[in-house]
């Protein structure tokens, strides 16, 4: 299970406050990993938090007995990294909150089998957004078996053994 993930943006405090406000949640300052850092708190049952950094930095590993750190790196805006989050709201309230920011987003259906608000936060980090129904869509879909039987369908080739 993912409890927390980490973004970077141009403006960590704003992205962290558009988050919490599509989870109803909370957005506060971050300092441990790298001061301007920003986490959006959900406030649900699993305390999903996403933290957002200032664009281009790099975790880096510390030496010893000491937590990994956030050093500045270049400011590169795109990514494979994105992430799907559940919101509470429906579609049109998505919609009008990209719209207010000047954000892309549109509605996108993943291999006819479930939807998505593609939301781009800046411009260049995708965040999928389920609305309710989306998420219906998705805990039906997305099991393992589920999974294992698009890939067979698809003659794409047998999942790896799970680990032991």
């Amino acid at each position: 299970m993912i409890f927390h993930v980490s973004i970077d943006a141009d403006n960590p405090r704003h992205v962290a406050e558009v988050i919490a406000e599509l989870w109803d949640g909370q957005a506060t300052p971050f300092p441990p990993v790298i001061d301007g850092s920003w986490v959006a708190l959900a406030g649900d049952e699993r305390n999903t938090i996403i933290e957002v950094y200032p664009r281009g930095t790099e975790l880096v590993p510390a030496d010893g007995d000491a937590d990994a750190y956030g050093v500045a790196g270049a400011p590169d805006r795109r990514s494979a990294t994105h992430i799907a989050i559940a919101t509470r709201l429906e579609a049109d309230a998505v919609y009008a909150i990209a719209q207010r920011e000047g954000w892309p987003a549109k509605y996108r259906k993943r291999g006819d089998v479930f939807g998505v608000i593609e939301f781009w936060v800046e411009g260049s980090r995708m965040i999928e957004v389920l609305t309710p129904a989306m998420q219906g869509e998705y805990l039906g879909a997305m099991t393992v078996e589920g999974w294992n039987g698009f890939l067979a369908s698809a003659g794409i080739g047998q999942p790896a053994a799970a680990m032991a």
